[in-house]
């Protein structure tokens, strides 16, 4: 049991929970230890989020679509991570990405029913998950608030930290040009001068329908003091 209370005590809402609890909960409740190899995947965009699921080894690349334009925001998370836990509530109950094992992965698995059980349970999960939740809220709205001229390099900034999850890695973008325009509501010239602009100062690279994130602080450095 020391182990796997070691390991459910690095991932986000198991976090002060005591050895006692864990253990009569991995007693009670159906824990699903999932594996996955390279590639395969794990829920696609649009799946109903009946379960909340925790990354407990390996890394998962998560591809967020946008609904309508050919725009879509790649990043990666690494162990100790969860999958998006706030649509497992509200009325938006369907996972916003796809899912899948960036080279082999473990997951944990744990249905909604359960997952409630479990808050009821202690308080400190309940505590855990609101956190998290209202955490994610105010870094939303700090963003949207943010915006100080407008230039297309603060929209995609915006953009980049509304749609990422915190402690992301390999963050990129893909797109088809006049898409990303239409997003960004700008031109394509005015694009392609802010993009080569973030470039020489060593924040991103691109071509003509993909930009990789190169440093992220220094994009958020744009909308943030």
């Amino acid at each position: 049991m020391n182990s796997m209370y070691e390991q459910l005590m690095q991932l986000p809402l198991f976090q002060g929970v005591s050895a006692d609890s864990i253990t009569l909960l991995v007693e009670k409740l159906p824990f699903h230890f999932l594996k996955y190899r390279n590639g395969e995947q794990i829920l696609a965009a649009g799946d109903a989020c009946t379960h909340i699921r925790f990354i407990v080894s390996g890394k998962v690349r998560l591809e967020t679509p946008c609904a309508h334009l050919k725009v879509s925001l790649s990043q990666t998370l690494s162990t100790p991570n969860v999958l998006a836990p706030e649509y497992l509530f509200g009325r938006e109950t369907v996972y916003p990405y796809a899912a899948f094992a960036d080279g082999p992965c473990g997951i944990l698995q744990l249905r909604k029913s359960d997952y409630i059980k479990m808050i009821n349970s202690d308080k400190v999960f309940l505590f855990n998950i609101l956190n998290y939740l209202s955490s994610g809220s105010q870094r939303g709205m700090a963003s949207a608030l943010s915006i100080r001229d407008g230039s297309v390099a603060e929209r995609l900034a915006i953009l980049v930290d509304m749609l990422i999850v915190p402690g992301a890695a390999d963050i990129s973008l893909r797109y088809k040009q006049k898409d990303l325009c239409t997003l960004l509501s700008t031109q394509r010239t005015t694009l392609v001068s802010s993009l080569d602009k973030l470039c020489e100062q060593d924040i991103l690279d691109y071509d003509s329908n993909e930009l990789r994130l190169l440093d992220f602080r220094k994009l958020m450095d744009l909308i943030k003091d």
